[in-house]
């Protein structure tokens, strides 16, 4: 949020981590310092509509005050389960008409109960 040069970068980042990374890949475009408002040079704006392109989550966060930063992993942790998940069914329909799948069988337990998490692109900046 106040750099514009790495706000820039971040396609050129994004390119080489999508070229090298599994297709299902889970990526979250975190703004840090939203607790430095006064010296905002990216606007929100620009960041969420970044993200929405690339199909990214989004949400705006402060290591120093703690803003948003479990909720940043939440969503990353979410999101896996969820593919994962979905994964499971897909394997789980193809074992039962005979297809053998190696994620047959799995479990994944979360300890905590499940959370919605937001729509990618979408801003979340509460304090």
């Amino acid at each position: 949020m106040t750099k514009r040069q790495t706000f820039d970068h971040i396609p050129r980042w994004l390119e080489e981590l999508r070229s090298h990374a599994d297709k299902n890949i889970v990526i979250i475009l975190a703004g840090n310092k939203c607790d430095l408002e006064d010296q905002r040079v990216v606007p929100a704006e620009d960041a969420q509509e970044f993200a929405q392109r690339e199909g990214l989550f989004f949400l705006e966060t402060s290591a120093l005050n703690a803003t948003n930063v479990e909720s940043a992993f939440l969503t990353v942790l979410t999101e896996i389960f969820n593919i994962v998940n979905k994964k499971n069914l897909v394997a789980g329909e193809n074992q039962a008409n005979g297809h053998p799948s190696s994620l047959a069988g799995k479990k994944i337990v979360i300890p905590w109960p499940a959370q919605e998490i937001p729509a990618k692109g979408k801003m979340c900046c509460s304090s």
